[in-house]
């Protein structure tokens, strides 16, 4: 079968036959089902790129093809000399939404639909490269004018969900628009990506890496699928497996900067011994500990003592001594029996890692900070949306608030393991965005 896939793929990028919707859905698969096939495909692509004299229809087709293989300017070079039809349109949006050119890529769109182009697909197109605008609502009111079978596809599942998620709606809703899409299209990359990443962030370890390989089974593959599965990987200590996820990124974009760091990390740490179990209960206790206690429900006196001791975590209680909590003004025995029964529930104790005492917390000058800026740093810290890698980083540093984490240095940063210099400049960029800093920046 290997062997008959080669040929498909080599005739449907070389042959003069009909090259639409259908022949790039097999060409994908095809990759998908044989990640080795990329090559055949490079290759193909190549061996028609050296034809000098092409058709515009021939140059649509190569275009696409170079889309696929993530040659993104020679792709809009290429198409730009295409036939002019529907497909050259909708794959010139594609180009200008990965160039980050939104406005153009919403122009193609429209174009392409003006073209005979799927209209409910270009639709889709556009209200993504709004999102990615920062238009969230216009996004949304487009997406609430879309009527019809095309409610349940995969892909306006999955854009619905994304556009609530970027709106700061019910985690619960978004999470459940991308469970719709995949169970409309297992193969939606969007979705299966997106579904990972909540539930990464909400520390489901096993099904968010479930959920990452099968994204990453997906062709073309999302970047932010492969560097995720990767780190994860790495939090694993299966090194073999994340460097096998940066080379899929660099051999479609050699010079990406992330996956290069990344795999001299991965490949650095790869030589080094680490007790596996040991690293797992070391995390898994992590992620407990950093649990906010407002999860959990106390009476209000309970609440409010530990509020106003800065108890926030329960890493924070098993720091603390019940005779520390007793001299708490209004903290009494019953309160002191919810709390060891809420520890308890969870397999800890008050004062287990008293000896483990945080020194407090530098202080910080808010004097300078807005009244809006203020209310931002109660906010979690799941609110900057941080990449898996710096997230982890988070969860071992205790991290919940972004209050918290502005009073961390960016040295206090890189002191976290697999926490480089790429991950300290998206977690400034995030802060910058917020007209906030780290201390000492």
């Amino acid at each position: 079968m290997a062997q008959g896939a080669v040929v498909d793929l080599r005739d449907i990028v070389l042959s003069n036959s009909t090259f639409g919707p259908a022949e790039i859905k097999a060409l994908c698969q095809g990759i998908a089902e044989d990640f080795t096939q990329f090559t055949t495909l490079r290759d193909a692509v190549q061996e028609l790129e050296s034809v000098e004299e092409r058709s515009p229809a021939t140059s649509t087709r190569l275009g696409v093809c170079l889309y696929l293989i993530g040659r993104i300017s020679q792709a809009e070079q290429v198409l730009l000399k295409g036939d002019g039809g529907a497909l050259a349109q909708y794959y010139l949006g594609k180009v200008c939404f990965q160039q980050e050119q939104y406005d153009r890529a919403i122009n193609y769109f429209d174009a392409a639909k003006k073209a005979g182009y799927d209209p409910e697909q270009c639709q889709l197109a556009t209200a993504e490269a709004l999102r990615y605008q920062g238009k969230f609502q216009d996004a949304m009111n487009l997406l609430d004018n879309m009527f019809g079978p095309v409610e349940q596809t995969a892909e306006y599942l999955y854009q619905r969900g994304a556009t609530t998620a970027a709106l700061g709606g019910n985690p619960n809703e978004v999470t459940t628009y991308f469970q719709r899409a995949v169970a409309a299209d297992g193969r939606h990359a969007g979705a299966l990506f997106g579904l990972a990443m909540e539930n990464d962030r909400f520390g489901n370890d096993d099904e968010a890496l479930r959920l990452y390989e099968r994204a990453a089974g997906v062709f073309p593959t999302h970047i932010g699928t492969l560097i995720n599965l990767g780190i994860v990987y790495e939090d694993r200590n299966e090194y073999g497996k994340a460097q096998l996820c940066y080379k899929r990124i660099l051999e479609v974009y050699p010079d990406h900067p992330r996956a290069r760091l990344y795999m001299k990390d991965a490949s650095a740490s790869g030589n080094s011994y680490y007790d596996e179990e040991s690293a797992k209960r070391t995390e898994r206790l992590s992620q407990l500990l950093s649990i906010p206690v407002a999860d959990f429900e106390l009476s209000v006196r309970s609440r409010n003592c530990l509020q106003k001791m800065g108890v926030r975590t329960l890493g924070d209680l098993t720091r603390t001594t019940e005779q520390e909590l007793l001299a708490s003004k209004n903290f009494g025995e019953t309160s002191l029996v919810e709390i060891r029964d809420m520890l308890s529930s969870k397999g800890l104790s008050l004062g287990q890692f008293s000896h483990e005492r945080r020194e407090p917390e530098p202080s910080v000058d808010l004097s300078s900070l807005s009244p809006d800026q203020a209310a931002v740093l109660d906010q979690p810290i799941s609110n900057l949306n941080l990449s898996v890698r710096a997230r982890k980083c988070m969860v071992r540093l205790g991290i919940n608030t972004i209050g918290e984490l502005i009073r961390k240095t960016g040295d206090d940063m890189l002191e976290c393991k697999n926490f480089g210099v790429t991950s300290l400049n998206e977690v400034r960029q995030k802060l910058s965005g917020m007209n906030l800093k780290l201390r000492g920046d």
